[in-house]
């Protein structure tokens, strides 16, 4: 526990909402109160999950229980490709062929055992009362409409589908409930993604596929303070002071559990699909500038002053560079560390996830980790930062998906997007700010020490 990282954790909440007011469409128009109970919440919720030793342990045991679920995930991925491509967890993995195939083959099966599973809790209303629990408090604490109370807390269990959850009441919802949800949308994690994520930081963190589960409720409230600062309410929502009924489709009324969880899975093939395609295509095209900045790097050698020049200014620059001194004022407001390689390294990682999805982050966090390069309080931290969808890939999936469903708002929606997403980025900032005020090094937080 280091007490000047956990003070600039602290501040580092108040000045990202400073950072949002300075791009708020109305700055005369604070909410104090929501700000007031929206970080309220989080500092509440932070000191449950990291202090309160009760909470803090059924942390640990919500993360075992999950785990089983992992578990169980790769029984029918193991059926398909073999042990060599899904090895048991005790099996050495100096037999794997290749770790690539190992995240296709063995990962990403898990996003359709997710997808699967949650479908078929939603069809048997498992979820839909926790939702509404979620939503309640929401509403009455923070004053918001119900429409965003609803969305935002089913977010913390699935994606776009808030956003159907609500359909009926888009159509007259002002411009601050739509940006508050996107954010919620870009800001959270759905569950069809969790043991996705969970699974490529679970070797150097044991107890992460919990702290996700954290980490996505820590948030909401986040986004909501965050998004109503960049735009404030202006209006009267519809719904406010109720919560309004999910709308269900006849086909999901006429729905069987057989026929939910394969619709379920047959979605989920559909998101581990976009997953693969999204990687292929954006880590291309980052390798692609960075092998054109390694070309320019070359002109060092030449005779010539000015592109002497040029080559030197190219030896320093690619893409995570840029990107890691872009956000390094926000990695710092985390309280990751005081020393600059370790900063650095951090906000390379969380600056690499606007264009590169959390995926190589997560990877790259693991590996650091591995290697001992960076400590367990940077690694809870950056974790923390990481999850959610506020990555440039996600605007067309969010802000494309609400214009289907109102397409005559979608000028309105558009325009918001890129508000939204920046709304998204500080409140999973803000997350990290939390994680690092109540981190104290307990060994049940990250679970590396047995218990």
């Amino acid at each position: 526990m280091n007490p000047i990282l956990n003070t600039i954790s602290f501040f580092g909440i108040f000045a990202l909402c400073f950072i949002a007011w300075l791009g708020s469409e109305d700055k005369k128009r604070i909410p104090w109160k929501l700000m007031f109970w929206g970080i309220g919440i989080q500092l509440l919720l932070g000191f449950f999950i990291f202090i309160f030793p009760i909470t803090r342990e059924a942390i640990v045991v919500a993360n075992d229980v999950l785990n089983l679920l992992l578990d169980a995930s790769e029984s029918g991925a193991r059926f398909l490709f073999g042990d060599a491509m899904v090895p048991v967890k005790e099996k050495a993995r100096a037999d794997v062929p290749n770790m690539g195939f190992v995240f296709a083959m063995r990962s990403l099966p898990q996003v359709v055992f997710f997808s699967a599973l949650v479908t078929l809790a939603y069809r048997l209303n498992i979820i839909q009362p926790v939702v509404r629990l979620f939503a309640r408090f929401f509403s009455r604490t923070l004053k918001i409409s119900g429409a965003e109370s609803l969305s935002g807390a089913a977010n913390i269990f699935v994606g776009i589908e808030s956003v159907v959850s609500i359909r009926p009441y888009l159509e007259k919802m002002t411009r601050s409930e739509i940006c508050a949800i996107l954010a919620s949308c870009f800001g959270s994690i759905s569950s069809t993604v969790l043991g996705f994520y969970a699974s490529i930081l679970k070797p150097s963190f044991p107890n992460i596929t919990g702290h996700l589960v954290a980490s996505s409720i820590l948030t909401i409230p986040a986004c909501f303070v965050i998004a109503k600062i960049l735009v404030p309410e202006t209006g009267v929502p519809e719904t406010m002071g109720k919560i309004p009924e999910e709308e269900k489709s006849e086909e999901e009324k006429k729905m069987s559990p057989m026929d939910a969880l394969i619709k379920g899975a047959i979605d989920g093939v559909q998101i581990a699909m976009g997953i693969a395609a999204v990687l292929v295509a954006i880590l291309g095209i980052v390798a692609f500038i960075n092998l054109i900045f390694a070309k320019l790097a070359l002109f060092e050698k030449s005779p010539n002053v000015l592109v002497h020049g040029i080559g030197v200014i190219f030896s320093y620059l690619t893409l995570d560079n840029i990107f890691a001194f872009l956000f390094f004022p926000l990695t710092f407001l985390t309280g990751v560390s005081l020393d600059f390689q370790e900063l650095w390294q951090a906000s390379s990682i969380i600056g690499s996830r606007l264009l590169q999805t959390s995926i190589p982050g997560f990877n790259a966090l693991h590996a650091l980790s591995s290697a001992g390069k960076i400590t367990d309080r940077s690694l809870l931290i950056v974790s923390y930062v990481l999850s959610g969808f506020a990555h440039l890939a996600s605007v067309g999936i969010f802000v494309g998906g609400m214009t289907n469903l109102v397409p005559s708002r979608s000028r309105d929606i558009s325009s918001l997007a890129f508000k939204a997403l920046w709304a998204a980025t500080l409140a999973t900032v803000m997350t990290g700010c939390i994680a690092g005020l109540f981190d104290t090094g307990h060994p049940s937080i990250l679970g590396k020490i047995a218990r």
